[in-house]
């Protein structure tokens, strides 16, 4: 079995604005990148992110970001490395704009080792991209950041 996993969920927001707030380093660092974000996601580059509960920044390769639509992103697994290489997996936002003006955002992720290591990262990164999606939502919704104080 290949870990791989899809999450789902409505921003009652339109797509544009759902869009930025992961494209722009400062609205992502109000929600999710606890430590910071830096650099916008566009495609080709290489951006920073940094999680103050989980410490290190992360550098995060831009493979597309078609605005409005989709970015997809590659990034350094958290599972044990095979040798000196670590694993990178692939990491898909869609954005979907709906009738009633909300935004569908959906996040998938995939490329881990089909062992025990890649299953326990897959399923703590389904953990992360769920938190943040519902960390999105407040934010974009209510301006309230659900991450602070969580993990400390």
């Amino acid at each position: 079995m290949e870990p791989k996993f899809s999450i789902a969920g409505r921003i009652d927001r339109p797509v544009e604005e759902v869009y930025e707030a992961v494209a722009n380093p400062d609205q992502l660092s109000k929600y999710f990148t606890t430590g910071g974000a830096k650099g916008r996601v566009e495609t080709g580059a290489v951006v920073h992110w940094d999680f103050a509960d989980f410490p290190g920044e992360f550098p995060v390769d831009i493979v597309e970001a078609k605005p409005h639509e989709r970015i997809v992103l590659r990034w350094d697994s958290d599972e044990d490395k095979d040798g000196d290489v670590a694993v990178k997996t692939t990491v898909t936002f869609g954005f979907e704009s709906l009738a009633d003006g909300r935004t569908l955002v959906t996040i998938s992720e995939e490329g881990w080792r089909a062992d025990e290591s890649g299953l326990q990262a897959s399923f703590g990164n389904c953990q992360g991209w769920t938190q943040m999606l519902c960390s999105m939502k407040a934010w974009l919704e209510h301006g309230i950041t659900l991450r602070a104080g969580f993990y400390a």
